[in-house]
């Protein structure tokens, strides 16, 4: 008796805590549609505290007797804690706010508290069914509401509100928002391609499907950079997979296909039109515009360095180019002024170059905010070191598939076009995808049964 009551308890937990990290993915998912529907702008921090809050009491409830399970969850730790005292550090050297150093901190590590509660976790089949329901459900509204967007659009129920080009404000769960467009179809995408490798109990049909309602809600956006990212991704992954001969030569076989219909699609299909844009060769030379505008940022913010600490820690959280410097303390000023926010010059300086330039005006491909400069700028070469290796325990330990690995690939490579990489709308979707698939990985095992739900996790993401 007593040990079916002690079941009966875990199972409470692991209902309970997943619950509570479903909730506090929510917070993240869907503040910027709250926001447009008349929230007040505060719903936009609200995740801030919930997502912390809910890991650490995740982390606190749950119970694991897996060793790996554990040794994985305290390298994160580990890793998590090398980053907080960059940063404080940080702080303290370049004079910046408290609430620079949590905003900062909290940007760039949420998707990684949450992806180590859910993995912390000792779902059982059930637990891990639910939990991965509710993920597609909400990728499915997300994808539904950008379609229906677009109709509204197309017939002029709903009118153009970003800068005045209809197909930016086609961007699902993350309207309205500068660049919600090339976020919402990057998580599109990521929802499309898992579902049709993961979901082999569905049809066939019903799983192409779903992939070619996120392809085209990519096209409708205008979202080219997602489809580079992807690509360029997919590149990798071949690279990577060299020693593997009929795994390299399958994606390679793909590699060619899709991008000769990709090719033939963009000369000769008006949906693929906005392509053509970036066939300009004289924009990428050494003098080019894009050249340019794109390194601006780095050599404006050496620059400022007074002191060797600069090289170290850079200038300061929030004080360059990254999300949090960029545009989130001008856009928020009147709140977080009062909590102590402070400001270099440099991001003004730069985002003056940025909005003074029809190239940085028309696109984010060639924006000098992009993520890795921003780390860099922030917090310097320590504090870029510790999320790489916060982000290597990620893509040693966790991304054992070619899926998770080709989702860790996209982060990186957004990472060099703009700040997507601290966006948490979208960096929690992609880590909490990397989780399912970890999880998924272990109960299998644990309960013996390959595949699990339809899933053949050792051929996961592989074609054939």
């Amino acid at each position: 008796m007593n040990n079916e009551l002690e079941l009966f308890k875990k199972k409470s937990d692991i209902i309970k805590n997943s619950t509570l990290l479903l909730i506090a993915f929510a917070t993240v998912f869907f503040p910027r549609l709250l926001d447009t529907l008349g929230f007040p702008p505060p719903i936009n921090f609200v995740h801030f505290v919930i997502v912390p809050f809910a890991s650490g009491l995740v982390l606190f409830q749950a119970r694991t007797k897996n060793r790996n399970q554990f040794s994985i969850s305290m390298s994160l730790l580990f890793g998590l804690a090398i980053l907080f005292g960059v940063t404080i550090v940080s702080t303290q050297v370049n004079n910046a706010g408290i609430i620079n150093l949590f905003l900062e901190y909290l940007l760039l590590t949420e998707p990684y508290m949450f992806l180590l509660a859910l993995i912390f976790i000792p779902m059982d089949k059930s637990s891990f069914t639910q939990f991965r329901n509710w993920f597609i459900w909400f990728s499915c509204f997300h994808i539904f509401l950008a379609l229906l967007q677009k109709l509204l659009l197309q017939i002029g129920i709903m009118r153009t509100t970003t800068m005045g080009i209809p197909w930016d404000n086609i961007q699902g769960v993350f309207y309205l928002s500068g660049s919600g467009h090339v976020v919402g179809a990057s998580v599109s995408i990521s929802f499309g391609l898992y579902y049709l490798v993961s979901a082999k109990n569905s049809p066939l049909w019903l799983r192409a499907s779903v992939f070619m309602a996120a392809f085209l809600q990519l096209l409708f956006a205008d979202a080219k950079q997602v489809l580079l990212v992807s690509m360029v991704s997919w590149g990798i992954l071949i690279l990577i997979n060299v020693k593997d001969i009929k795994l390299t030569i399958q994606y390679l076989v793909a590699a060619i296909v899709i991008s000769w219909i990709l090719i033939w699609c963009v000369q000769n299909l008006e949906l693929f039109r906005a392509f053509k844009t970036w066939i300009r060769p004289e924009l990428y030379g050494p003098d080019g515009e894009a050249t340019i505008l794109k390194t601006t940022g780095i050599k404006m913010i050496y620059s400022y360095y007074k002191s060797p600490f600069n090289w170290l820690f850079g200038l300061g959280p929030g004080h360059t180019i990254g999300r949090l410097g960029g545009w989130m303390l001008s856009k928020y000023w009147d709140l977080l002024k009062p909590l102590g926010a402070t400001i270099h010059p440099v991001s003004q300086q730069i985002s003056d170059v940025v909005w003074g330039s029809l190239l940085g005006r028309s696109s984010s491909m060639f924006s000098p905010l992009f993520g890795w400069a921003g780390i860099w700028g922030d917090l310097g070469f320590l504090g870029l070191g510790a999320y790489l290796y916060l982000f290597s325990i990620v893509w040693r330990r966790l991304c054992l598939d070619d899926f998770s690995k080709f989702l860790m690939l996209n982060v990186l490579i957004h990472g060099l076009i703009f700040s997507q990489m601290e966006e948490p709308g979208y960096m929690l979707f992609v880590t909490g995808l990397i989780g399912l698939q970890w999880q998924e990985r272990r109960i299998a095992k644990a309960f013996k049964d390959r595949p699990y739900m339809g899933v053949d996790i050792n051929r996961s993401f592989k074609l054939g």
